[in-house]
């Protein structure tokens, strides 16, 4: 089973128009609600893989009943905390030929939260994979994850980390299995500038050798590069196609990547599988059905530098 864990999921309200005037009314041409935040993103692609997954994460209020339920009509299991007070957030997404995100706080998220998704951590089994991803709650420290990851040590749990700066670099001395930055969030873990894919190759494997198992850096329409537990550089480039709409594009990545490495156990179909899942899901308003990922995965060649 691949479990993910949202901390801080959202209602995301898209919205299409041709234009955004500012201090105007505006129309939209066209909405579409979702739900959002990086653990359900992936459990969706899971999902549409046909990869058994199931959702955790802390909800809270109507908006939260509402994010549980749209989760659950699109198959996918959830077990989620319901926190006492507040609500979830409304993420808002503007697309007028360029794209504005306008994203809310979310609830706070206490002691007894926290303890329930501990709770639910204690039923996973060996050979199950956890994957971290996202910004936390509101009062929440850098050390979260690490915590998570420590709490689980040596328990046959593969633990994935999708996240920035701290949130990411704590969980290096436990050895995850996999960490997915992208070549921005890489630059900032090193106070340095990525810019090419030399850079990405350079810093992907001091992550490695930080304690990262498998480490996979997206670069957009440049594809991505991972840097394999062996310690190999395999290259994948991204296929040409029209971006509708980049938000999950990256959790897409790594579902694709977890749902090929599960299937197939191998790096190279792995990365091939995770660029067309990101590929896939950014040429779409929502995300790309299974078939359409594996088609698409079909085109890509990788490469080992």
């Amino acid at each position: 089973m691949i479990y993910t864990v949202t901390f801080n999921p959202s209602l995301d309200y898209n919205v299409t128009m041709s234009e955004l005037k500012s201090g105007l009314v505006n129309r939209t041409e066209k909405e579409l609600m979702l739900p959002g935040g990086k653990g359900i993103n992936a459990s969706i692609v899971l999902h549409n893989l046909g990869v058994e997954t199931t959702a955790l994460g802390v909800v809270a209020g109507f908006t939260g009943q509402e994010i549980v339920r749209l989760v659950k009509e699109r198959g996918v299991k959830t077990d989620f905390v319901y926190a006492s007070e507040g609500f979830s957030r409304i993420n808002v997404k503007l697309h007028h030929g360029s794209e504005t995100e306008v994203n809310g706080r979310g609830p706070r998220v206490g002691r007894e939260e926290l303890a329930s998704l501990y709770w639910r951590f204690d039923q996973m089994e060996e050979g199950d994979v956890l994957v971290l991803s996202g910004s936390v709650p509101v009062g929440f420290s850098e050390s979260v994850y690490m915590d998570i990851v420590r709490y689980l040590e040596g328990r046959g749990i593969r633990i994935v980390v999708d996240a920035t700066k701290g949130l990411l670099a704590n969980v290096l001395p436990y050895h995850p299995f996999l960490i997915k930055p992208n070549h921005h969030e890489l630059g900032e873990i090193f106070g340095v500038t990525v810019s090419s894919k030399e850079d990405v190759v350079c810093y992907a494997k001091k992550l490695h050798e930080q304690g990262a198992g498998n480490v996979l850096v997206s670069m957009a329409a440049d594809g991505a590069v991972l840097v394999t537990e062996a310690g190999d550089v395999l290259c994948a480039s991204a296929p040409q196609g029209r971006v509708v709409n980049s938000v999950g594009s990256g959790d897409a990545m790594v579902a694709g990547f977890l749902a090929g490495y599960a299937l197939a156990g191998d790096c190279d179909y792995a990365l091939r599988l995770g660029v067309a899942a990101g590929s896939a899901s950014a040429f779409e308003a929502d995300f790309a059905a299974g078939d359409c990922i594996r088609q698409l995965a079909e085109r890509i060649h990788v490469q080992k530098l």
